[in-house]
């Protein structure tokens, strides 16, 4: 019967069944629905990707009409605001790049949709689109019309409940049944015994053992095949082809020898080989395991809150502390860690960690407020509805949105090594077999087996995020967090460090304040200290908690220029906060001090001088980086301490003063110009433009409950003598990374020697290939733990 292939779906369909359609074939009107979709909006090059790459669309109609009920959408989204929804969808047919392709423009094919980013370990689509042009249900059908049909159901937006995939656990099981079974029941043809039950029943025993070995060939063994055939039909080669093609040899070579009588075969090494590299599997698998654990558990950073308490004080609490009904103090420029009610009268919420677009949205007091919004302007307090897991902070912090675009040297290094891996693999292993199927036809087969075997990359592609992912755990108990592994890798090629000043280098703890000018009676002390309290800046919040306790007071204006000031409206009373520059009404600035001018009601009052404290160990941290870094010193104060930054850091060290936020940022650019790769260490608030656009920026923090999209990574302040430190051992991971290559390269060099003399059993090569994962694996392990105890 003549049959062809379906151009969307790939399933063979018979001659006078097919449909034709724009000179192509198709199994089903399903299928040509979803090529006329993609043709109309010029989305054809989908089949670019892969040959027949789309599933059969199923009619669902009127399967999804649960979701016009709109307390069921409100239980499936992520977040919700009045022009802006956001979804996160569970596709199971999620199998290869065009699959990303065609998920990633789900925009050109619905209107309202603004982005779709697909999560391909997980097979979810992240979707935001508009309620007012599109909804939830269209969505879901479109997808289905294209073939990606969601799997939907509550139960898997409860917390706590997730899906548990145990297939490999029931094959590694099937595959040790039949394993243990084969190799008893191969005893006797191992000892070569002469018994008489043994000598009348051997074919019996012999078709027993090919009968167990199905189990372990068809079942366990199935996703070698399944993810060979895929690599096949993409015209790309992964390592599952080689571990297949031997698999299906040492079947067919054991079935011809049962079947000729020529001996047992290889059932025993091939069960055995199939159970082993299960194990191995299932050992890397619990590693990835181990290091999202790591990372959504212990290594995130720690964001503080200001809880307040039923008498009214202010507390600093972390914010896995954070219960249902407590009340909450949000500042300008922080985070809103937890869903809540906004119990103040307005705010102006930032939902650009969530959306990536940087758009004020207007609340009013009993608005539900999000998680990931950042307050802008005077300060809110609200009530908490849920605690929140901080991994999904984590995930805000690191949404794609905020990326920045570089190479990943030690990715593109194991692509390159992959790429021409297992086709180098397949001619070696060919051409020893040619080499001994003239000498002996057994060892021929042991050797072309053991080869493809032997050589599995496995551990070659574990090394490197294995050891990045230990390096952010390390890291992170010693309270320095970063957005992913791709910061350690930029941080080793830094060769440029750039510090702000006030709040970075120098600490805000140790500070001492004076006053100068007309003293402040009570009520202007009282006003002062509200308009403070609603700030972020560094020098706000040393004058907040160097000014005596004061009643509260209304807020109702509130506004902080960046690198300039505050201007607030407290009890009726104007107040101006900041530098002489902001200030055009005060009549002197005679002193080169650090300091933040008053005005209230348009009258200069005085100013509040800091003489700052360096942080402790400056001088030596920054003489031991002087040796390797260039350093500079980038401030938006005044030179006034120029004389005393001189004595501390080393001659060559470069100072800037007087340096608005977007001259920093040019600064920065222009060094990058000039071939620098520079990291940028600051306060996370004003220098947010600079840290953006250096290489790396790294955001010091006495609190840790300011930070934007900006920085890569986030350092307490009590860590900030480990600069030097943390840059030598990002490089010491790297260097880890490339031993950790060579291990792997060598180790299979060395299996492969023994394979192609035939002095390698395919068995043998079986159990090795995990080991050499565990060696991998712990040595990673051994070396970042020994460089992260090298002072």
């Amino acid at each position: 019967m003549d049959t062809e292939n379906c151009f969307h779906c790939g399933i063979e369909i018979n001659k006078n069944e097919e449909i034709l359609y724009d000179e192509k074939i198709f199994c089903c009107k399903g299928c040509k629905t979803v090529y006329e979709i993609f043709n109309q909006y010029e989305l054809t090059c989908y089949y670019d990707f892969q040959s027949a790459p789309g599933a059969t669309p199923q009619d669902i109609q009127g399967k999804y009409d649960y979701l016009d009920n709109e307390e069921i959408v409100t239980k499936l989204l992520d977040f919700e605001e009045n022009g802006t929804h956001i979804v996160s969808l569970y596709i199971p047919h999620i199998h290869c790049s065009s699959c990303i392709w065609i998920l990633e423009n789900l925009q050109k094919l619905q209107p309202g949709i603004s982005t779709s980013q697909v999560n391909f370990p997980e097979k979810k689509v992240r979707v935001t689109y508009s309620p007012a042009l599109t909804s939830l249900k269209e969505i879901v059908y479109l997808l289905s019309a294209i073939g990606y049909e969601p799997y939907i159901s509550l139960e898997n937006f409860d917390e706590g409940k997730k899906q548990v995939d145990r297939s490999l656990i029931y094959k590694i099981g099937v595959a040790f049944f039949c394993f243990g079974n084969i190799m008893l029941l191969s005893f006797p043809e191992y000892f070569e015994v002469e018994e008489f039950w043994i000598n009348q029943y051997r074919g019996f025993f012999r078709w027993l053992v090919f009968g167990l070995s199905l189990p372990t060939f068809l079942y366990s063994a199935s996703g070698y095949y399944v993810s060979a055939w895929k690599s096949i039909r993409s015209k790309l080669f992964n390592i599952d082809i080689p571990i297949a093609l031997g698999i299906v040899v040492m079947f067919i070579r054991s079935t011809v020898d049962i079947i000729f009588g020529y001996g047992q075969g290889f059932f025993d090494s091939m069960a055995g080989l199939i159970f082993f590299m299960l194990l191995g599997k299932l050992f890397q698998q619990k590693t990835y395991d181990f290091l999202s654990f790591e990372r959504d558990y212990k290594s995130y950073f720690p964001i503080a809150i200001t809880k307040i308490l039923p008498n009214g004080q202010e507390e600093a609490v972390q914010v896995y502390d954070i219960e249902k009904g407590d009340r909450l103090l949000i500042r300008n420029q922080e985070l809103v860690p937890v869903d809540g009610i906004l119990i103040s009268e307005k705010a102006a919420i930032d939902y650009s960690f969530v959306t990536g677009e940087a758009v004020q949205i207007e609340k009013k007091s009993g608005d539900k407020i999000f998680a990931g919004g950042k307050q802008m302007g005077t300060i809110i307090e609200m009530e908490v509805l849920f605690s929140v897991s901080q991994s999904y902070l984590t995930q805000l912090w690191s949404n794609d949105v905020f990326q920045k675009r570089v190479e990943q040297q030690h990715k593109s290094i194991t692509d390159r090594i992959s790429r021409y891996f297992t086709p180098a693999l397949l001619v070696l292993a060919f051409i020893s077999f040619s080499f001994w199927i003239f000498i002996d036809v057994t060892t021929a087969f042991n050797v072309f087996t053991a080869i493809l075997i032997v050589a599995c990359p496995c551990a070659l592609a574990l090394t490197a995020p294995f050891t990045l992912g230990n390096v952010l755990r390390i890291l992170g108990n010693r309270k320095i967090y970063f957005k992913n592994a791709l910061v350690i890798e930029q941080l080793a090629k830094v060769d440029t460090l750039v510090f702000d000043k006030t709040g970075t280098i120098t600490t805000n703890k140790k500070t001492a304040i004076t006053y100068e000018g007309d003293s402040l009676n009570e009520f202007e002390l009282k006003v002062l200290k509200n308009a403070l309290r609603g700030s972020n800046h560094p020098l706000s919040r040393r004058l907040y908690e160097f000014i005596p306790h004061q009643d509260k007071m209304v807020t109702t204006d509130f506004q902080e220029i960046i690198g300039k000031g505050i201007e607030a409206l407290v009890d009726g009373q104007l107040i101006k906060l900041g530098s002489s520059q902001f200030l055009k009404t005060m009549t002197e600035n005679t002193h080169k001090k650090t300091k933040v001018h008053v005005e209230i009601n348009g009258v200069y009052k005085g100013s509040y001088v800091f003489n700052n404290q360096y942080r402790k160990g400056l001088e030596a941290l920054f003489e031991r980086l002087s040796k390797t870094y260039h350093l500079v010193v980038l401030s938006g104060d005044n030179d006034g301490e120029r004389s005393i930054l001189e004595k501390m850091v080393p001659a060559g060290t470069t100072l800037v003063f007087n340096q608005k936020p977007e001259q920093k940022l040019q600064y920065i650019a222009q060094m990058q110009l000039e071939g620098k790769n520079v990291m940028m260490v600051g306060d996370g608030l004003n220098d947010a433009g600079a840290l953006a656009q250096s290489n790396v920026g790294i955001s010091i923090s006495e609190n840790v409950n300011v930070f934007s999209p900006a920085c890569d990574g986030i350092m307490d302040a009590t860590q900030f003598e480990k600069i030097h430190f943390l840059l030598r051992y990002s490089k010491n991971a790297m260097n880890t990374i490339y031993m950790s290559f060579g291990l792997s390269l060598l180790y299979n060099l060395v299996g492969l020697s023994f394979a192609v003399t035939g002095a390698l059993d395919p068995i043998v090569a079986a159990i090795i290939m995990p080991l050499s994962t565990i060696t991998i694996v712990s040595f990673v392990t051994i070396a970042t733990n020994i460089f992260a105890r090298v002072k």
